[in-house]
Formats: structure tokens, C-alpha cells, sequence
């Protein structure tokens, strides 16, 4: 005889029968009990019972009835994406992005502030103040307001939400940005390095939405990498996975010196034929081919997605890249440009919140299921 289910089984059990009710109900024009049944696998009467629970907390709403056929109209339920909002913010060296998201991830309120490489901690830190304020502001929300928020900076980035080691920006080892961020919205906030938070997004929202398997390369004034593994963000038992341009004879530290001047010129002119141009590009590609190529044959990802500032030369970079991939890889995967640009870190960073949202949803610590 089976034994009967504790309190505690069944408040987890109420928890991820709601999580699995907004999962299907997110992205959703509006379904209908018996569709929201079927995708979850739950008993029609179960289904009920979270939906009825889930109106009461305000999470779904009604949204009318389906027209037509015979008999009473079905009903219909939508998640209410507007009941919470979360924050997303992009630190770089030559830009602060801060944006509001709404519980589907649309973005509702945008803003960036402009720095430069060589400002130090404070000044960037006050820069963060006036992206995430005019961000708030333009939403017309208080921090307060904010059900978490999600932090990308360049640099190794401890659990807790410290930089462990920043060298790319100048006095940025040991900022403590969670409680930096902490100070502007008060729920959890949660801190990554931006080439992680921009593979998230590519298996989020850009090309990499069907890859289990998916190495991202962070093409630009820095080269960095993020690793998706069976179809999660891999971050390594220190929170260093991906940090392969450590390694000096790899090339990533002086990639972009082969560049001289500004990239994009040198793109352009390399686009036109220009042979001097071609060959800064070729020895470009070959140093970051080599990190690359130890990437793929030590994970065999199904993708590699190449973001980044010099992300928007893809006509001039994918082929060769290609072809450098094939020369060292026993099986060279689809590759692949960025299809996000310069809001892959920054909606990264909107998942990031919204899978803490989601994870609290489950243990019973979010709004979402307060009371349940």
C-alpha cells in the first residue's frame, strides 16, 4: 500500500503544479482549462483547482470566452505577465544598459548610459545608478517595485555576486555588485559574467533557441566564451568555466590587436578587398579558431554562436572562422552569428532574474505562490 503524502509533499506538490500551469499559460494569447490539462499532464480537476488558486493571487486572469460552437463557451486563462517586474542590467566598458521586464521578458523600459574603459569603480558604479533609476523611472516603478534583477559584468564573478577578478576594467576586482544593485531594488540579485548571460540569451531568444549544446564566443575589444551543456548555462564548480583565454598561447588575450585602429574599419576594408585589411582579419580568426576549436572538441556542441561588438561584421568573419574550425575539429558544428547584437548580455541578464522568479516560485518563496 502506498504511503500517504505528507504536508510538506503536498505543498511541493501545489507549487510545481502552478509552476507547470504559468509555464504553459506564459507566451500564451489565452488557453483554455482543458488545453492547459492537456499540456501540463494534470487531471482536469487539478487544473481547476491551481487555476481557481492562481486567479485569487492575481497571477492569471480571464480572458473571455471562446466564441461559437454548441453549448456553454469555454472559458479562457492568460498569465498575467504584468503582476511583476524584473531588471536587467548590462555593465561594459563602454556602456551601462538597464532595462524592465515584465514576467514573459518583454522588455517594458529601456535606458543606457555611455562610459568609458578607463573610468574607475565609482564612476561606473554611479553610472549603474542612473541606468537602473531612469530605467524605474521610465516604467514608472520604485525598486521596490522589482521581483528580482539579473547583473552582467565582464570578469570572474563569485556566487555571492563579488567580482572576483576584473581585468579589463580598471580598481573592478572585488566590487561587490549584488549589494551594490541591492541598494537600487531590493529583492535577490543575482551577478554573471556577460559571455555566460549572452549564451543564455542565445538559447533564450536568439539562434541558438534549438541547441542543447552551444558554445558562444564573445567577439570584440575582449574574447570570452560561454558553454550551454544539455541545455544549461555551465558556469564550473568555481564559476570560471569558458575562462580558456587565460591560456597566453591561445592568442584570445591579443586577438584583437591584429585589428589595428578601429575594428570596424578594418572590417570595412577587408569587405572591399583591401589586402592589408584581409590578412589582420585572417590573423584574427586564427587565434580565436584555436580557443574555439579546443571548445568544440572538448564539449562536441551542436552550435557555436559568434556575439559581440564584432558580432556585425559576420560576412567577413563566419567563413573563415569556418574554415579554421575545420582544419582542427574531428566535427566542425553549424556556426553561427549573433542575431542579438549588443542586447545579448543585457537580456541575458532579464533570464537570470526570471529564473530566480521561477526557482523561489518553486520552494514557495515567490509572490507567485505566497499563501498557496
Amino acid at each position: 500500500m502506498a504511503a500517504e503524502m505528507s504536508g510538506g509533499d503536498l505543498s511541493r506538490l501545489r507549487q510545481l503544479n502552478a509552476l507547470s500551469v504559468i509555464k504553459v499559460l506564459q507566451g500564451q494569447p489565452s488557453l483554455t482549462l482543458t488545453e492547459v490539462a492537456k499540456r501540463t499532464g494534470l487531471s482536469r480537476a487539478s487544473t481547476e483547482d491551481v487555476v481557481r488558486e492562481l486567479l485569487q493571487k492575481g497571477w492569471v486572469a480571464e480572458a473571455g470566452a471562446t466564441a461559437g460552437g454548441v453549448g456553454r463557451p469555454a472559458r479562457r486563462y492568460r498569465f498575467r505577465a504584468d503582476a511583476g517586474r524584473v531588471l536587467g542590467v548590462d555593465i561594459g566598458g563602454h556602456k551601462i544598459r538597464a532595462v524592465i521586464a515584465d514576467l514573459d521578458g518583454n522588455v517594458q523600459h529601456a535606458a543606457r548610459v555611455t562610459v568609458t574603459p578607463a573610468m574607475g569603480r565609482l564612476e561606473r558604479l554611479e553610472a549603474v545608478d542612473r541606468a537602473v533609476a531612469e530605467s524605474l523611472e521610465g516604467a514608472g516603478l520604485t525598486g521596490g517595485d522589482v521581483w528580482a534583477s539579473g547583473v552582467g559584468t565582464t570578469g570572474l564573478v563569485d556566487g555571492a555576486g563579488r567580482v572576483m577578478l576584473s581585468e579589463a576594467l580598471p580598481e573592478w576586482t572585488g566590487v561587490d555588485l549584488a549589494a551594490h544593485v541591492r541598494r537600487l531594488a531590493p529583492a535577490p540579485v543575482l551577478v554573471e559574467n556577460d559571455s555566460k548571460l549572452a549564451a543564455l540569451a542565445e538559447c533564450w531568444r536568439g539562434v541558438a533557441r534549438y541547441a542543447k549544446d552551444m558554445v558562444f564566443l564573445l567577439a570584440g575589444l575582449r574574447t570570452g566564451a560561454g558553454l550551454v551543456i544539455d541545455g544549461k548555462l555551465h558556469k564550473g564548480f568555481g564559476n570560471a568555466s569558458g575562462e580558456i583565454g587565460a591560456l597566453p598561447v591561445l592568442g584570445w588575450i591579443r586577438a584583437q590587436e591584429h585589428l589595428s585602429g578601429e575594428a570596424g574599419d578594418v572590417f570595412a576594408a577587408a569587405r572591399e578587398g583591401d589586402k592589408a585589411a584581409l590578412a589582420a582579419v585572417r590573423r584574427y580568426v586564427k587565434d580565436l579558431a584555436l580557443g574555439a576549436s579546443a571548445l568544440v572538441l572538448t564539449l562536441d556542441p551542436q552550435m557555436v554562436v559568434v556575439g559581440g561588438g564584432f558580432s556585425r561584421s559576420a560576412d567577413v568573419l563566419i567563413e573563415p572562422l569556418r574554415r579554421e574550425l575545420d582544419r582542427w575539429c574531428i566535427r566542425t558544428p553549424e556556426v553561427r552569428m549573433s542575431a542579438l547584437g549588443d542586447e545579448a548580455v543585457v537580456l541575458g541578464a532579464v533570464r537570470l532574474a526570471l529564473d530566480d522568479v521561477e526557482e523561489r516560485l518553486l520552494d514557495g518563496r515567490s509572490p507567485l505562490v505566497s499563501g498557496l
